[in-house]
């Protein structure tokens, strides 16, 4: 029987250990701009508007608003870059996942693959700065398919991608993940916070 596992992106498979915080400062600081917590909330309300509704580039509304808001000379095409850069830089990948995706990945019985609520090139990019894209089948970013996890179309997207007997989801964000998944016909397994070591994924391994 074939079984297709998939994983939700950031904060299940991707980590941020710091507060990002850290990542909109230091992107700021190499502008030219410095950074407070209004401004921080400035380009987070743009970019949370900008994704919620699916409007394109919600990075980059965040960056303009922040610009706009703090009456700065700078690029906000540019921002995004070191936005990006600094994203990508403040993620890690616990070793238990890295370990457990590439055994899992090894089996034929498997077939691995990523829903992600995002932008399809910005998660991608995330799992290329860590090596994993060659370890997944395929890759779902809900902006390709105009709707946000707990809808049905990012799964069914990935249903379409990967044909198999049985769907897994593993994911951290409760409505999202789990409830989106069972509704789906995915078996849903919470990926609870903080439950980024060995046990866990070892707990996966055994119950796949």
């Amino acid at each position: 029987m074939t079984t297709a596992l998939c994983f939700d992106l950031d904060g299940t498979v991707v980590h941020y250990p710091e507060p990002y915080e850290s990542v909109v400062r230091e992107t700021l600081e190499a502008h030219g701009i410095a950074f407070t917590s209004d401004l921080e909330s400035v380009g987070e309300d743009a970019f949370r508007a900008a994704f919620d509704a699916l409007a394109p580039d919600p990075y980059r509304r965040s960056m303009a608003a922040v610009v706009e808001a703090a009456g700065a000379d700078a690029d906000p095409d540019a921002m995004v870059e070191t936005l990006r850069q600094n994203d990508y830089a403040a993620t890690t990948v616990p070793d238990a996942a890295r370990e457990s995706l590439a055994e899992l990945a090894d089996d034929a019985d498997n077939r691995l693959a990523v829903v992600t609520n995002g932008v399809r090139d910005w998660q991608v990019g995330k799992l290329d700065h860590h090596g994993l894209t060659d370890l997944f089948d395929a890759v779902v970013a809900s902006y390709e398919v105009g709707a946000h996890k707990p809808d049905a179309a990012p799964f069914d997207a990935v249903q379409e991608r990967v044909p198999a007997d049985e769907y897994v989801m593993v994911g951290d964000e409760y409505e999202a993940d789990v409830e989106g998944a069972r509704a789906a016909g995915f078996v849903p397994i919470h990926y609870e916070d903080g439950d980024d070591g060995p046990d866990l994924w070892a707990t996966i391994d055994a119950l796949l």
